[in-house]
């Protein structure tokens, strides 16, 4: 008797739908013993990475060979293994996953390296601090005397640039996080936990006034948020850890005043020592850098492309300045720091709780000139 092929087609993929079917069943009944949950996540994962058409060609290729006959990546798909990770979030080949429930701190290390820059690994990865209000809003004291010493040795001669904006604000640089500072610019404060300062000369927001004028000197015009988050959170009675939700509001409120806006830059402070966030580059000091991108965004690919070719830049010419380039989803941080708005957006750990004034301008110096060479390349290629 022939056999019917479509018929037995249909029985196949219904078959398999079965199977997929009695599968999340059995992990149901897991997830409801063990406590185990499914998330957005998991499940978004597992879709991007499995190829629907590949899928298609598979139960076609198993009736025809035709259809995969010349396709060696066409392989049995394995449908218990993604129904599992879908529904319990674990991954039968990351060892992290089965932790990172049970252990305190432990999905830290959920962080995706990119790029490992110069000494990067899982045990010097960025890390997030969000320090209580009561911390956040007491006034510090400054050490002048460092701010004084930086202002002694700044050569301001710069010869003028050969292409600009023309007074055009194309780089909007602002701060989620703007109450970080330094420990050398805090007068007594010696725990890193309270390296932080509502005072703009010596956080984060200093530190983008600063790359302001470095971008200008390049003829790339740029705007610095100065707005105290700190202050703006207290009073919605929101905490640290709404930093992000206030910021998004100014950043739409940013793109929405100025259309020539192209790049958007989150400058934040490591919580990492010295150790890691510092380096010698030709008898100089440097504060180091770090690439963040948030994978819970439909423009991670495109920003996630900016912020490895600018690694890839400072790579070239100041070896070992960044320490590279992390992604991190909604498990471990906020998961989409604001990219979703533009697909040319970036976060920038500039230096940890330790480095001085004089490190962070010379890594804000070492940042401006390849992003600048990156700018008017992409802007001379009509890329923008």
């Amino acid at each position: 008797m022939k056999k019917n092929k479509p018929f037995s087609l249909f029985i196949r993929i219904n078959g398999a739908v079965l199977s997929v079917i009695v599968i999340f069943i059995l992990i149901a009944g897991m997830t409801t013993i063990l406590s185990l949950k499914m998330s957005s996540e998991s499940v978004g994962e597992v879709l991007e990475t499995s190829d629907l058409n590949k899928l298609y060609l598979y139960f076609f290729g198993s009736e025809n060979k035709y259809y995969i006959q010349n396709r060696k990546d066409i392989k049995d798909i394995p449908l218990t293994k993604v129904g599992f990770q879908i529904a319990t979030n674990i991954k039968i080949s990351d060892i992290r996953t089965f932790f990172e429930r049970e252990l305190p701190g432990f999905a830290e290390f959920n962080t995706k390296i990119e790029i490992a820059g110069q000494g990067t690994d899982l045990t010097t990865l960025p890390i997030e601090s969000a320090p209580p209000m009561d911390v956040l809003l007491k006034e510090r004291e400054i050490a002048q005397n460092q701010l004084n010493e930086n202002n002694s040795n700044e050569n301001n001669s710069t010869p003028p640039p050969s292409q600009t904006t023309n007074g055009k604000k194309v780089v909007f640089i602002y701060h989620t996080h703007s109450w970080e500072s330094y420990l050398p610019l805090l007068k007594n404060v010696t725990n890193p936990n309270e390296a932080v300062s509502s005072n703009n000369r010596v956080n984060v927001v200093g530190v983008g006034d600063y790359l302001v004028k470095d971008l200008a000197a390049k003829g790339i015009g740029s705007d610095n948020s100065t707005i105290n988050a700190t202050q703006e959170l207290h009073k919605r009675g929101w905490d640290a850890n709404s930093a992000y939700q206030y910021s998004r509001s100014v950043v739409k409120e940013a793109l929405a005043d100025n259309s020539d806006l192209k790049f958007m830059v989150d400058i934040h402070r490591d919580s990492s020592r010295k150790n890691i966030t510092s380096t010698t580059l030709n008898n100089k000091r440097y504060a180091r850098l770090v690439f963040v991108v948030g994978q819970a965004n439909p423009n991670y690919k495109q920003n996630l492309e900016l912020a490895k070719k600018l690694h890839d830049a400072l790579e070239k010419k100041y070896p070992g300045l960044s320490r590279g380039v992390v992604s991190k989803d909604r498990s471990e941080g906020n998961g989409v720091y604001n990219q979703d708005l533009s697909p040319r957006a970036i976060l920038l750990e500039v230096g940890g709780v330790d480095n001085n004034i004089q490190e962070l301008h010379n890594a804000i110096d070492a940042f401006a000139d390849v992003f600048s060479e990156y700018y008017w390349q992409m802007k001379n290629a009509k890329a923008f």
